[in-house]
């Protein structure tokens, strides 16, 4: 072996010695923990993306925004989070406010620190409990909320806009003003395995927007499955989008169990699924309003969708005297919006009044077969 030759093999010993040259492995993710006293917003604004943070047993005054990929994370119904508590204060000249925080924030309860300013406001002025928030320039993207408690906020438990591939699994969101777990313009969401009860309108909300009508989000694959939605105005709610599956869940309780909306707009709501749900006995009765009718007995409603798959769901027992009472129902839109091609198929379908089936409007190409039922309007469907 020549001088060279060894003077090679010698540079490239060192070298490999170094680690010069090869991969470092990926960093795991940090951990952070969050106790009673501490602000979970102080927590989740010092993380990096891909942190994992988690709240210890107890209960948070405050409202969260995260606006970056994380893991937040507790230890289910030991771990709430509730609405900040407003303490009264002397009367003293207001200072001016923070140029990003208009009105200032809510105080937090005795003990906690505050959440800072811009978070305080983005969450607070919408009483909502965690925010997701991207924009329409940038989605965050793989949020995961685990096995938390959200509890009597004035609007929402969690809301979530301009996401991708949000997870919310094993959840509690309880006595909320508007929706329990919600989301809009987001694509491929996953929820799965929460709790949602006794929210003033829909347990999980699914929507385009909120802000205005317009065709149907394709959702790349929206996933709700093996949920339990008790004692909301709507245990199930899908509102201007497409592509997703709605399934194994429990409703019962609700006024209605799960409403597939659309509306004339392109693309139209629908090329979904929902299959293999129990939905049982939803009897509570909800007032109308300017959009809706009484909701009372509502099993699965569909007005104004097409192509979704309606497959081997158990809806018994759903009661009353509203026009979208009953098992199953094609409800006529409101805004003429029809109901076509969609398949109704192998669903044991009994007990419910005014009826088990129902199609109503002119839409075209919907099918009903192979469902166990007991009365349709039009006869002759069961």
């Amino acid at each position: 072996m020549t001088n060279r030759q060894i003077k090679s093999l010698m540079c490239i010993a060192v070298v490999m010695a170094a680690g010069i040259g090869v991969a470092a492995p990926p960093a795991a993710a940090a951990g952070r923990r969050v106790h009673p006293g501490d602000s979970i917003q102080d927590a989740v604004n010092a993380a990096r993306p891909g942190d994992i943070i988690t709240v210890m047993p107890g209960t948070y005054y405050e409202n969260v925004l995260i606006t970056k990929r994380l893991t937040l994370r507790g230890f289910g119904a030991r771990t709430v989070i509730k609405p900040p508590i407003i303490q009264a204060a002397p009367a003293a000249p207001a200072a001016p406010a923070a140029p990003d925080a208009p009105g200032g924030a809510a105080a937090a309860a005795p003990g906690a620190p505050a959440a800072p300013a811009r978070a305080a406001t983005a969450c607070s002025q919408a009483d909502t409990g965690i925010c997701v928030m991207g924009t329409p320039e940038q989605s965050v993207n793989e949020v995961k909320i685990r096995a938390l408690t959200v509890s009597g906020f004035k609007r929402n438990g969690i809301w979530a806009a301009y996401t991708d591939r949000l997870s919310v699994e094993r959840v509690i969101s309880e006595k909320n003003g508007t929706w329990g777990i919600a989301q809009e313009r987001s694509t491929r969401g996953v929820f799965r395995g929460n709790v949602a009860r006794d929210n003033t309108e829909s347990g999980i909300f699914i929507a385009n927007t909120v802000e205005r009508e317009g065709g149907a989000t394709d959702t790349l694959g929206a996933v709700v499955l093996r949920n339990t939605l008790t004692g909301n105005r709507i245990g199930v709610t899908v509102r201007r989008v497409r592509n997703l599956s709605v399934s194994d869940n429990l409703l019962t309780g609700n006024c209605g169990g799960v409403f597939v909306v659309g509306d004339e707009g392109e693309p139209g709501a629908g090329a979904m699924t929902i299959r293999g749900n129990w939905i049982h006995e939803n009897n509570k009765f909800c007032k109308g309003n300017s959009r809706l009718p009484d909701i009372q007995g509502v099993g699965i409603v569909l007005t104004g969708a097409e192509e979704t798959v309606v497959r081997g769901n158990s809806i018994r027992g759903n009661v009353g005297a509203s026009p979208l009472s009953g098992g199953i129902l094609l409800f006529k839109s409101f805004v003429g919006a029809t109901n076509t091609d969609n398949v109704i198929q192998d669903n044991v379908v009994r007990g419910n009044q005014p009826a088990d089936l129902a199609n109503q409007g002119t839409g075209t190409g919907n099918r009903f077969v192979g469902n166990r039922c007991g009365t349709s309007v039009p006869a002759g469907m069961c």
